[in-house]
């Protein structure tokens, strides 16, 4: 059993629940964007995971800055890309969550996962993302009717999320900076709907925590804002300590095989 934490669910409460179910584990992860330094506790849990399903760090956007105060934040060739992006000619939409314009994310992500070699997802899961989560929003860049870029986000009035991005391999648009743009426009209508703080989550995190996959993006997202916060950590109860070592056993004997 893996359970993200929220405000009132009590830990001792799910401890009850397991024994009650029978389960083997449970798994909690807080989020929690006022992290204190030193390590939260919490009752019968260990500071420990079976699987990690939320990194420990991610980098953020305080809204409560002024646009100027942002972009001087941001890297000086980031803050030239966005420039360069919009004197290209790039504008960017939020767009109508419907088939075309998804098919046309979809299409994009394919050819950025290619390109980066990571895997993507199905067009019928970014349709289900887009048209099942409150506040979701395709946001799509385009110049002389070509549409080049695309992410998606969520936009609330607490916080706003970056998502998912992909852009075009044609090398006729590489140059124009359309991600970068994207992205501004997205911090500005965060900040037009009250959000408090705009998250760019999955970075790599320290260095006993380092994720080498997310290195790429880590170095996008940390260009546009020097603020990177720890705002997660993940707890187990431990049901059944036999069956439990039995499983991880099990992990650690199919990964050596892969």
């Amino acid at each position: 059993m893996w359970v993200h934490h929220e405000v009132g669910i009590n830990p001792q409460e799910l401890i009850k629940i397991c024994k009650k179910e029978n389960c083997v584990f449970i798994q909690i992860e807080y989020i929690d964007y006022n992290w204190i330094k030193s390590q939260k506790k919490v009752n019968n849990f260990s500071l420990w995971f079976y699987k990690k399903f939320i990194t420990t760090h991610t980098a953020i956007i305080k809204l409560d800055l002024g646009e100027e105060e942002i972009l001087a934040k941001m890297k000086p060739k980031w803050r030239y890309n966005i420039k360069l992006a919009w004197k290209k000619w790039v504008t960017v939409k939020k767009v109508e969550k419907n088939n075309e314009n998804i098919q046309k994310y979809y299409e994009l992500s394919v050819e950025t996962t290619s390109r980066d070699n990571f895997s993507w997802h199905w067009f019928e899961y970014y349709k289900k993302f887009l048209n099942t989560l409150e506040n979701s929003e395709l946001l799509l860049a385009s110049v002389d009717w070509e549409i080049i870029a695309g992410w998606i986000f969520i936009f609330g009035t607490e916080v706003s999320y970056y998502y998912y991005g992909a852009s075009t391999s044609k090398k006729e648009y590489r140059n124009l900076m359309a991600p970068y743009l994207l992205q501004w426009e997205a911090i500005k209508y965060a900040k037009s709907t009250w959000s408090k703080i705009y998250d760019f989550l999955w970075i790599a995190g320290e260095w006993k925590n380092y994720d080498a996959s997310l290195s790429w993006v880590t170095d996008f997202k940390m260009k546009l804002t020097p603020n990177s916060i720890r705002v997660s950590d993940s707890y187990i109860y431990i049901n059944k300590k036999i069956s439990y070592y039995f499983i991880m056993n099990i992990k650690k004997l199919k990964s050596h095989l892969k």
